[in-house]
């Protein structure tokens, strides 16, 4: 029995980060899955000093009952969301880390050409503290994001497809 968990580092309703999460849940094909919510306070060290929220905690607690984690994050000047970085900020301060050795593949989709590709190496930098096992089968990188999804939130882009059943192939195979 698998147990996915869906991050996306964008709030955005109708967030193209979002539709591809759901999209290698799809090809994941797990027997759980479950998407994480991101509105969290911004981190601040008096708040957590009065008690972690109850937000953080869950989050937390989803990702230890996950067997592998997807994360997807937009860039945005050349850098992956404030929101990704705030969450991974706050989930730093539950010992013990929640995504230690934990399988995690890191996805991106953005609107311009490249796809996310510069944030999607500042990613693997703010994860390193984590020490998460990283899958990599493929990178999958969404650029032009507005024209890569159908009316349905699937992946229309057959090269980008198969991307992303390597890649979750091989998050599978980490598990």
């Amino acid at each position: 029995m698998a147990k996915l968990l869906g991050i996306s580092g964008s709030l955005r309703a109708g967030s193209f980060n979002s539709m591809l999460v759901r999209e290698a849940a799809r090809v994941f094909d797990p027997d759980e899955f479950t998407f994480a919510d991101l509105r969290l306070p911004l981190y601040d060290g008096d708040l957590e000093a009065e008690g972690m929220p109850d937000e953080v905690t869950r989050l937390c607690d989803q990702i230890r009952a996950a067997d592998a984690v997807v994360m997807s994050t937009p860039e945005y000047n050349k850098n992956p969301s404030g929101v990704i970085k705030n969450a991974l900020d706050w989930i730093s301060r539950i010992p013990p880390m929640a995504l230690t050795a934990k399988p995690v593949a890191v996805l991106s989709a953005s609107a311009g050409y490249a796809g996310g590709q510069r944030a999607m190496a500042a990613f693997y930098l703010m994860l390193l503290p984590f020490k998460p096992n990283l899958v990599i089968g493929a990178e999958v990188n969404v650029g032009n994001a507005s024209s890569r999804f159908g009316d349905d939130g699937r992946l229309t882009d057959e090269m980008l497809i198969e991307g992303l059943e390597r890649q979750m192939a091989a998050l599978r195979a980490a598990i």
